[in-house]
């Protein structure tokens, strides 16, 4: 089978996957990209504004986030693969080329699904993403660590309210792994997250990283006690908290997009109604070694979830 698999530059080939910080839709990309490969499929990569001659016709042609890019794209069956919040589609210069091209419409699960505006064309389809390396493989189980709580997302999404709880917590430490250099560098993002950073490493308890190749990250959730995210109407998936759980790391959370969707309530991590609850629940994973050996084992025994290879049949399944 022919795929093209299109997106917003710069290029990131699929090779990058541990070499460098990625961002969740970096990862993905280059995550599906190589199971396809895998798979003996021919796979070109686009990135938009390259020059590179591309065939006239594919198998598969799926564009990430953007619709526009199918313009550029050659004929063949066409799959819009979204990852943020879906709105955007109303406005005129994303739903014209959704209306000529008619993809089938991706979503990653049931919260990112309802944000799609419902008089739109074309059939849907729910495909959630899968970990990257080395988080598919779950680790053996360990001895409750010290009170050491992470954040591994972007530093816009809830770095600022979390550093602000933190003192209210006040147990152990916050090591938050962010920054902008996960997106590139991207300058705007860099401006933006400045003073929140600031902010955050100016809070007592709250120490800051830079962010890490997933294998580095990896060890460091290894050493962690839980993660702590508030969570953000702009997750429509959170690679972050899956990562988390795949280590079988708790996860206290607050029911905001789909972080929700990340856990098992009770079982694996804690979901949290207001600011009160997700201090409480902060407090209890870091201070008690029963509750957390309880979450840490399921986590662990729910597994990774599903691999890349399933995620490409899937995709493979809409052509």
């Amino acid at each position: 089978m022919r795929i093209v698999l299109a997106n917003e530059g710069p290029r990131i080939e699929a090779s990058a996957i541990g070499l460098r910080p990625l961002g969740g839709v970096e990862t993905a990309v280059a995550l599906l990209a190589q199971s396809f490969q895998r798979r003996g499929h021919e796979v070109i990569l686009h990135f938009e504004g390259e020059r590179a001659r591309l065939p006239a016709t594919a198998d598969l042609v799926i564009a990430a986030r953007v619709p526009r890019l199918f313009g550029a794209l050659p004929r063949g069956r066409r799959v819009l693969w979204l990852h943020n919040p879906a709105g955007y589609l109303r406005k005129p210069r994303h739903a014209w080329p959704i209306l000529r091209a008619r993809p089938v419409i991706v979503t990653l699960g049931r919260y990112h699904a309802a944000t799609v505006p419902g008089w739109l064309p074309g059939p849907r389809a729910q495909i959630p993403l899968a970990v990257a390396p080395p988080f598919d493989v779950p680790p053996a189980e360990r001895a409750p660590p010290p009170p050491i709580a992470v954040f591994t997302s972007n530093p816009l999404r809830g770095l600022d309210e979390l550093a602000g709880l933190w003192p209210r917590i006040g147990r152990g430490e916050l090591h938050a792994y962010s920054g902008a250099a996960t997106y590139g560098g991207d300058p705007r993002l860099a401006q933006r997250a400045a003073p929140i950073l600031a902010r955050a490493e100016a809070t007592p308890g709250v120490r800051l990283f830079a962010p890490l190749p997933r294998p580095e990250l990896q060890a460091r959730l290894g050493q962690a006690r839980c993660m702590l995210y508030p969570g953000d109407p702009g997750e429509t998936f959170c690679l972050a908290l899956a990562e988390a759980q795949a280590v079988g790391l708790p996860c206290v959370v607050m029911d905001r997009g789909a972080v929700a969707e990340r856990i098992e309530e009770g079982l694996t991590g804690m979901v949290a109604r207001s600011e009160a609850e997700f201090i409480a629940a902060a407090q209890a994973v870091l201070g008690d070694d029963a509750l957390w050996l309880r979450l840490h084992r399921a986590a662990l025994a729910r597994g990774p979830g599903p691999n890349w290879t399933d995620i490409a049949q899937a995709f493979e399944a809409l052509a």
